[in-house]
């Protein structure tokens, strides 16, 4: 996984009826884009995460992008 400051990084809800959760990725903390990343969310909450198999890394490009991607953007 790899990102940059200013992609979004989205958390797939675990259990039915649980939202995503989208946050923008403001400070990128590993070497080379690799995790771990400060996200700040919506809802104002900030956090350091290294994102598992539940989340995805959206860049820019991708904004217009709906719904679950590929299993190839999951490596």
């Amino acid at each position: 996984m790899r990102a940059t400051e200013g992609d979004q990084l989205v958390q797939h809800g675990r259990i039915v009826g649980q939202h995503d959760r989208v946050g923008e990725i403001v400070q990128v903390l590993g070497e080379n884009g690799s995790p771990p990343y400060r996200v700040h969310f919506q809802d104002g909450h900030e956090a350091v995460m290294s994102p598992g198999p539940d989340c995805v890394v959206r860049h820019p490009a991708e904004s217009g992008h709906k719904g679950r991607p590929p299993a190839d953007e999951f490596r």
